[in-house]
């Protein structure tokens, strides 16, 4: 993880140099974890796991008690199926979102994630409403190493440009296409209509690989609430957490994986082309916790 500041691990460092596991162990814990976002019923669960594993081995070594947080938290993340399905040619992923997420930025930097691996990238501006938007999207692509199927007119029906954009991709070969569309909430039945045009348009074509999900780690509970249109009637197969920094805390990855039951696929961590990762339960536990 790029940043450290908001792990666990600095709250964990003295607990667990302590001779003992004692009752202010446990509280300290278990503060630690609210502190990181977990949510009290995910850290109610977390921590009755735990007193029952100490007892069952019968230790007081805080050591012990830290490898065991480890071990059930990678149980938790790993319960997820966190793998990008990218095998189809070409792999047509739609991204999904509210405004101000971070949508656009995320596509660019996902471009520029696949383009490390040598993959071909083609992204389609399918949020045609605002003519600012494709213009953003465009320097974002290209900063990503992808190519762009923007608008023929302003106003164009998204769902054509969707089919334009893959269209593209099977005459030239491309591998990946990403898809942005519009984040509008304030007409939900008429943007799920939207969404439903697109994909039906696009699996005309291509099957759609994966339908993803931006959300804002920074808001929490309130960012899946403003989300439920797209959990429940977009077919979102996975979670793309942004600002997942200095601000945010890490517990909010299980916390949303638990509460949505989509397991998140990718992070963003700070605002460079190069700061976003797949999400990897090993490696995410084991700088949430060192």
């Amino acid at each position: 993880m790029a940043e450290r500041s908001w792990s666990l691990g600095r709250a964990l460092r003295g607990m667990f140099v302590k001779p003992v596991i004692d009752e202010n162990t446990w509280e300290d814990l278990e503060t630690a974890l609210l502190t990181a976002d977990f949510g009290p019923d995910i850290t109610e669960r977390l921590l009755e796991e735990l007193r029952e594993k100490v007892e069952r081995y019968r230790t007081t070594d805080p050591r012990d008690l830290q490898r065991m947080l480890k071990e059930t938290l990678e149980e938790h993340f790993a319960a997820f199926d966190t793998t990008l399905r990218l095998t189809e040619r070409p792999a047509v992923v739609l991204v999904v979102g509210v405004n101000g997420v971070g949508k656009t930025t995320t596509i660019g930097k996902f471009a520029h994630f696949l383009r490390r691996y040598d993959r071909s990238v083609v992204v389609g501006a399918a949020d045609t409403f605002r003519a600012a938007a494709v213009d953003q999207l465009a320097t974002w692509a290209e900063r990503g190493g992808a190519a762009i199927v923007r608008p023929q007119q302003e106003g164009q029906d998204p769902a054509s440009v969707a089919f334009q954009t893959v269209e593209y991709a099977k005459n030239t070969g491309t591998e990946i296409v990403l898809v942005d569309t519009a984040g509008r909430l304030h007409t939900k039945g008429g943007l799920m209509d939207e969404l439903g045009k697109i994909k039906r348009v696009i699996e005309k074509q291509a099957p759609i690989s994966e339908v993803l999900l931006v959300l804002d780690a920074t808001t929490g509970q309130n960012g899946v609430m403003q989300a439920q249109a797209f959990l429940e009637h977009a077919g979102v197969t996975g979670l793309v957490l942004t600002k997942l920094d200095g601000s945010a805390k890490g517990g909010f990855v299980l916390a949303v994986q638990e509460r949505t039951g989509i397991p998140v696929k990718l992070l963003g961590q700070g605002e460079g082309i190069g700061d976003l990762t797949g999400f990897t339960p090993h490696v995410f536990v084991d700088a949430l916790v060192s």
